[in-house]
């Protein structure tokens, strides 16, 4: 097939491309520089500039193209609602495009718009339309899109990680730097679920080539690491204490993160294992914080 990938030089589309290609599909991939251009080429992947700020540019990518992948996003969390209806915005676009045929689009999601809201796991036959995270704006673009006739899918992330960057995490980890200690709520007991970055990138290329309409998974490796988990390992390999907040404290020391550092956003993957064949081989979520380089970068 060939493939237009939006984000295509980010964290998880480069890999993605890797997949794409080992696969022996023709990727067109969307870039927002003439260095990301140039890299996209030597890989064998026709660039595409295009940006998140121009849907309708960004979509007109997606004209020759036998099926895409949506994976560009803008990470600047604490822009974190205004963002998310940017990708409403490109999403809506993109399946313009492909209105009327039978041509596969896969967006991207968080695990958590699978949560039922009883306290069990996100599942994937969940779409929580409520949920008060931002993020939902992309899967109810999608859902537009399925309800019009779209062949949409979606992949739900959990924190992405190796030993660089880790989703949700990495922000987490510079506040840590900021503020001197790095803090979890209560007893940290919520959880994050994750994934090694390789093993999502296998998943988009598996589920885009099934190319079921509707189907939502979840790139869940691990179904749940508890935030005071993941503190004392970073902790301890940035050499500053681990401490405890209250609700009210955590407001104050977290900002804009107060409402991930807060969250519970453990999911199960069991459904996508199964239906996909999908086996995640990579690192866990603490073995790759353990190895990571926590010097600040010049």
């Amino acid at each position: 097939m060939h493939v237009y990938l939006t984000g295509a030089t980010g964290f998880i589309g480069s890999r993605v491309i890797d997949q794409l290609l080992e696969a022996g599909h023709q990727v067109t991939g969307s870039t927002r520089s003439e260095e990301g251009a140039r890299r996209l080429a030597k890989r064998g992947v026709t660039p595409y500039s295009a940006t998140l700020e121009d849907p309708a540019a960004l979509a007109r990518g997606a004209e020759q193209a036998d099926a895409v992948i949506h994976t560009a996003f803008d990470h600047e969390f604490v822009n974190f609602a205004a963002n998310c209806e940017k990708d409403r915005r490109v999403i809506s676009a993109l399946g313009a495009v492909l209105r009327g045929s039978s041509r596969p689009i896969l967006i991207t999601s968080g695990v958590g718009m699978g949560d039922p809201g009883d306290g069990s796991l996100a599942r994937e036959e969940v779409f929580n339309r409520s949920h008060s995270m931002p993020r939902v704006a992309s899967e109810l673009a999608g859902q537009d899109l399925l309800d019009a006739g779209v062949n949409l899918g979606v992949v739900r992330l959990p924190q992405v990680h190796d030993p660089v960057k880790q989703g949700l995490i990495t922000p987490y980890i510079d506040l840590a730097r900021e503020k001197g200690t790095v803090a979890y709520i209560a007893d940290g007991a919520n959880r994050f679920a994750a994934a090694p970055v390789e093993d999502v990138a296998r998943l988009y290329v598996s589920a885009l080539e099934r190319a079921a309409p509707g189907a939502r998974y979840h790139a869940v490796a691990e179904e749940g690491v508890a935030l005071r988990e993941i503190a004392e390992v970073v902790a301890a390999g940035m050499g500053l204490p681990a401490v405890s907040l209250s609700p009210d404290e955590a407001r104050t020391h977290f900002g804009w993160f107060a409402m991930f550092a807060a969250a519970n956003f453990a999911a199960s993957g069991a459904w996508t294992k199964q239906t996909l064949g999908w086996q995640p081989k990579g690192p866990s979520l603490l073995e790759n914080l353990r190895r990571m380089d926590y010097a600040p970068v010049a």
